[in-house]
């Protein structure tokens, strides 16, 4: 079984850089384009406790901004056992990580978001 840590070298601009991005759109009050990037990010980084953790901790604080008790409530679980599930590689590829959709269900992963993983020498995302 392959155990995952932290977030390849060549992953981790591409992560950041989400983040940025979100931060960027929630504090211009663009909330729908911080939330894609909160699931982008989430897809780039769901299969590294770290990442995985920081991501569903952000969408937390989202649900809380946007007063969503649906989104809370959802992602009380996802952050405390998303980064178990990381560590040991079961995670579902490609969900977006919001509490609208099921934790443990894989979506297809968006055609920019998997040339990103080539870019980053991830073969498998």
């Amino acid at each position: 079984m392959k155990l995952y840590t932290s977030l390849p070298s060549k992953l981790k601009p591409f992560f950041k850089a989400e983040l940025v991005q979100y931060t960027d759109a929630y504090i211009t009050g663009n909330l729908q384009q911080a939330w894609t990037h909160l699931e982008r990010a989430h897809i780039l980084g769901q299969k590294y406790p770290y990442a995985h953790s920081l991501v569903h901790w952000k969408m937390l604080c989202f649900g809380f901004k946007i007063k969503s008790a649906k989104e809370v409530i959802g992602q009380i679980p996802r952050l405390l056992v998303g980064g178990v599930k990381s560590f040991v590689g079961k995670v579902p590829v490609g969900n977006p990580g919001g509490a609208n959709v099921p934790p443990m269900k894989p979506f297809p992963i968006a055609s920019d978001i998997q040339a990103i993983f080539v870019q980053a020498g991830i073969t498998s995302a």
